[in-house]
């Protein structure tokens, strides 16, 4: 009987393939959120947000003739279209000053607003508030594995199974090793401790921060620090809502969560310019707070004398809990890197 083709790779080539190559999950044609719902989808209030945010940035800013918009891992341009459809309300004027741009590798969805630029990588000198939203974590990752020695190696994935079989190949070495020892140490520990390797990710979001003149970066994402990394990692598939085994064949999301802190110092260490005064990381529940959500429940004297407003406020109650719930969405971390701002926009 002839053998079972087996064809190997490490998991942030196939990811990469999974994701982003022909017939890959991101150029679906229900695109990302037929499969998983973010905040975006989950209420008109967050796009709301990034708008009462980008409206402080422009104050910083000194509401400059021009300011950018920088919606990285736009999906379909669902953030995008939210805060146009808001423009005309923004102080200064900002709205005829905006100018929106969609960073994402799957193609410009038909209908989308003329005004939005469709780009593949981000604008290089823009002024303005550059929004991550669970970008990070769709950028691909190997994983390590310790085996029975406690060594850390590299997971591999069959490609050619197409249920996700995997296998430890050669030790992590080189600039991933020193990785792992500094952000997510594993060796010498117990055989079966997992770890994602977040490099690519460092570098990925100090290049995008490094796109802006001026401004705010912000990216989002379910996180984790070093004091406590997960035991045996964080990568799984989604699809069509649920989460599913990591399988690279391009028909489910391939995500892991993102080591944060490490992506924050990577930026620090290679910015040519000093960081403004309000970055770090916060929680969302705390972010979006800051910039007015409240999931109170409104009084009920609003009731007897205003109904329809109290079941508005109700309503957006509603949604402003479920964005801050710290079981749910309020859980996921905002990385803020501040570039020439006099002042903080968000926190302290």
């Amino acid at each position: 009987m002839a053998s079972e083709k087996r064809e190997w790779s490490g998991w942030r080539t196939a990811a990469e393939r999974a994701l982003y190559g022909p017939g890959g999950f991101f150029h679906r044609p229900e695109g990302p959120a037929g499969h998983f719902r973010t905040s975006v989808q989950a209420s008109p209030l967050f796009a709301r947000a990034v708008a009462e945010l980008l409206c402080r940035v422009d104050e910083a800013l000194g509401h400059p003739a021009e300011v950018a918009l920088v919606d990285l891992g736009a999906g379909r341009g669902e953030l995008l279209t939210r805060v146009l459809a808001l423009a005309p309300g923004l102080p200064h004027r900002l709205g005829r000053r905006l100018r929106p741009y969609a960073v994402e590798r799957a193609e410009r969805p038909p209908g989308l607003d003329g005004r939005i630029a469709w780009l593949d990588a981000p604008p290089e000198g823009c002024a303005g508030l550059l929004f991550a939203n669970e970008w990070l974590d769709n950028v691909p990752v190997d994983v390590a594995e310790n085996d029975a020695d406690g060594v850390p190696r590299r997971v591999e994935v069959d490609l050619a199974s197409l249920d996700g079989t995997e296998r430890l190949g050669d030790p992590v070495d080189g600039e991933d090793a020193a990785w792992l020892a500094r952000w997510w140490p594993l060796a010498g520990g117990e055989p079966g401790l997992r770890a994602e390797i977040g490099r690519p990710r460092d570098a990925a979001w100090a290049g995008a921060v490094g796109c802006l003149r001026a401004g705010l970066a912000v990216a989002v994402d379910y996180a984790h620090e070093r004091g406590a990394r997960p035991p045996f990692g964080t990568l799984t598939g989604f699809r069509e809502g649920r989460e599913v085994r990591p399988v690279p064949d391009g028909s489910c999301d391939l995500t892991a969560h993102v080591a944060m802190d490490a992506c924050a110092v990577a930026c620090a260490a290679s910015s040519a310019a000093a960081a403004g005064p309000g970055g770090g990381l916060m929680a969302q529940r705390e972010a979006l707070g800051a910039l007015g959500l409240d999931g109170r429940r409104p009084p009920l004297a609003l009731a007897s004398r205003d109904p329809t407003a109290y079941v508005r406020a109700l309503s957006a109650a509603g949604e402003a809990a479920e964005l801050t719930d710290p079981a749910g969405l309020g859980a996921f971390t905002w990385l803020l890197r501040p570039v020439g701002l006099p002042h903080g926009v968000l926190g302290p």
